[in-house]
């Protein structure tokens, strides 16, 4: 794999050294390459034509990642430093762009591209992206461009993306992708490393999973080659979960009432206030979803289901996600944490009811060991209608399991 690694550094170093020199970078050399790869996925960028003519990727993934201003973005394998530059326009003064490559006359072609552009907010450093050279957690977003298929390592460059982001924190790249009918002998006959090496989307998905993303997307976009494409991949590192308190009361109960106007949180329609909501839930195990800005993203929290001291490890629980953050794993990882916390505590049941139609929440429970016991029919009016509820259940494995019972 060194072998590979040093064939991909000189390659892209002796088109640096071109690209220095004035002479273009010569990479670019297949039929068809500049139709397909490029600076051709930045049409209509504010760029000079020297900077954009260094692009060698397949695609443009700051139209994948919605950068916003304020952000830190990191741009894996960043070349000539193109994504950099256009990211470091986005994120403003007050955001930062960094470019990461791991050969040097890469980085001096990117370095000299940033003082002619007169860009302040943007710096590029020497690594791999196996081993990233960056802090734990301090990236909002993480950007590469048909760079990962070249790595020899792709679950370690995978789990380094995991470390660098900060809860709530996104990746939106492009990369090549394998067809599904791709054949060892056909990746053996490449001779171009990004080539070879390509995986296939199930497997790029599959991997991201394992390294903890959540919300993972992957898109095949156009062809780049005999069974190769580029792809569009977006995933999001879960979010944070921390206890709540007071200080997130506002925003609490605005992700509250966004889940009543849905129709299908609750049989209420409106949020009480502060002193209400805190007098009605259990002042253990609760907590909320902060984003990479430290915003809420959802919540979760428990009452008591009686008096009774058999009930005493039985609770009743609410989980809300705000509407913009769904599909991020915020629910996984509030359910997570309220197992957690309430399993500490000796806690051995947590259930609730859910309507029948809410399918996403009754998909997140069954996911996070929640079953389904049985239907309360025509329990209760809401918006004028009778409605029914399905009574949910998660019984610990953990805490007050008979050791004689067989598995569930």
């Amino acid at each position: 794999m060194n072998a590979d690694r040093d064939a991909v550094r000189d390659r892209y170093a002796t088109a640096a050294r071109r690209a220095l020199a004035g002479e273009g970078t010569g990479l670019l050399t297949g039929a068809g390459d500049a139709e397909r790869l490029g600076a051709v996925h930045y049409a209509g960028e504010e760029v000079p034509a020297e900077v954009t003519a260094t692009s060698l990727g397949c695609g443009n993934p700051l139209a994948v990642a919605e950068l916003r201003p304020g952000e830190t973005v990191l741009d894996l394998g960043s070349g000539g430093g193109l994504d950099v530059l256009l990211s470091a326009r986005r994120v403003g003064p007050r955001g930062r762009a960094i470019g990461l490559d791991m050969t040097d006359d890469m980085l001096s072609l990117a370095r000299r591209h940033a003082e002619q552009a007169g860009i302040t907010n943007a710096e590029f450093v020497h690594g791999t992206i196996e081993r990233i050279p960056l802090p734990d957690a301090s990236v909002d977003v993480v950007i590469s461009n048909c760079v990962i298929a070249m790595s020899p390592d792709k679950p370690a460059v995978f789990a380094e993306i995991a470390r660098v982001l900060r809860p709530g924190g996104r990746l939106g790249i492009t990369d090549i992708l394998a067809g599904d009918t791709l054949t060892d002998a056909e990746r053996a006959a490449r001779t171009v490393e990004c080539l070879s090496g390509a995986l296939t989307a199930e497997v790029y998905r599959t991997l991201l999973r394992e390294a903890g993303f959540a919300a993972v997307d992957v898109r095949l976009t156009h062809e780049v080659g005999d069974k190769l494409h580029s792809a569009i991949i977006r995933a999001t590192r879960p979010p944070g979960v921390v206890p709540m308190t007071a200080a997130h009361a506002g925003q609490v109960l605005a992700v509250y009432q966004a889940g009543l106007d849905t129709g299908q949180a609750s049989f209420e329609t409106t949020a009480p206030d502060w002193a209400t909501w805190d007098a009605a839930h259990l002042p253990e195990h609760r907590l909320v979803a902060v984003g990479a800005a430290g915003d809420v993203l959802g919540w979760t929290a428990v009452t008591a289901v009686s008096s009774r001291c058999v009930y005493a490890g039985v609770v009743e629980h609410s989980v809300y996600v705000h509407p913009d953050a769904r599909g991020q794993g915020v629910g996984n990882a509030l359910l997570s944490g309220l197992v957690t916390s309430t399993e500490h505590a000796g806690i051995w049941t947590i259930q609730s009811g859910i309507f029948p139609e809410n399918t996403a929440s009754r998909a997140l429970h069954r996911r996070a060991g929640f079953r389904e016991v049985g239907i309360r029919e025509r329990v209760g009016r809401h918006h004028g209608r009778w409605r029914d509820v399905v009574m949910i259940e998660r019984r610990s494995s953990v805490v007050g399991a008979d050791p004689a019972a067989p598995p569930a």
